[in-house]
């Protein structure tokens, strides 16, 4: 028998990086997911990948209008979650006086207040069951990056949401933690280093940064996910896991 066998989970971000590595992960080890994202092609992809038991949401889960349309709809077709991944994510690239509203906006819309408007629907139905919540994180959660105020400011947030919601889903049974990813090659972080000067040393920067010598995959926060997801963390609630190569533990000598 599987982890999850029996076990409906939700993925937001599902059509790429590390949202689809959950979805992957997660449909392996036995759950039904239910993949939320913005396209229906690469989400169908994803489906396929997942086998049988995935079914695809197409809508922008930063916009309230679209998520109050879809996700009543999809609970009362597909069950409560007993898994929720919030991993919709996107890297808006400049320093703090550089942006626009605008940018400011749509980073804290897409990293932050997704969480928000799917959490009003999900969390009254997980409320009578129980279950597990992960958020994504970043080491930007704990150090800040240069030319990047908007989604370190994004990342920091959710990790003192993350311990919020954890309080309040403790009496009810629903644990909230956060994997807090380094650098992991994505298509997100791909825009990240084309934007800078040198995007080809910006990448073998990130590469070289950590003690393990890489940038992680989307399979290796996949498997912390699966771990806070399954029961073999039921006791563990209002915390953080950095998957991060060893990076943060590390002092820079030069």
């Amino acid at each position: 028998m599987s982890r999850f066998d029996g076990k409906v989970a939700w993925v937001s971000g599902a059509s790429s990086g590390i949202g689809r590595g959950a979805a992957e992960r997660l449909a392996a080890e036995g759950a039904t997911v239910v993949l939320l994202g913005r396209d229906e092609d690469r989400l169908a992809e994803v489906a396929a990948s997942c086998g049988d038991a995935a079914v695809t949401a197409a809508f922008d889960v930063a916009v309230e209008t679209e998520v109050d349309a879809h996700v009543p709809g999809l609970l009362e077709q597909h069950g409560a979650p007993d898994i929720v991944v919030h991993a919709a994510g996107i890297t808006v690239v400049g320093a703090l006086d550089a942006l626009t509203p605008q940018e400011w906006h749509r980073q804290m819309d897409v990293n932050l207040t997704s969480l928000f408007l799917l959490n009003r629907h999900l969390w009254p139905a997980m409320v009578p069951r129980g279950g597990s919540i992960v958020t994504l994180g970043s080491t930007a959660s704990f150090a800040g990056f240069p030319q990047d105020a908007a989604y370190v400011a994004s990342k920091g947030a959710i990790l003192a949401m993350t311990k919020a919601m954890a309080l309040d889903g403790g009496p009810h049974g629903i644990r909230v933690n956060s994997v807090c990813p380094g650098f992991i090659l994505t298509p997100n972080l791909q825009g990240y280093f084309d934007a800078q000067d040198d995007p080809a040393g910006a990448a073998a920067g990130a590469g070289a940064a950590a003690p393990l010598g890489r940038m992680g995959t989307p399979a290796d926060i996949a498997g912390a996910i699966a771990y806070l997801a399954s029961d073999d963390a039921s006791f563990v609630t209002g915390t953080s896991i950095l998957v991060d190569g060893g990076l943060l533990a590390k002092v820079p000598t030069a």
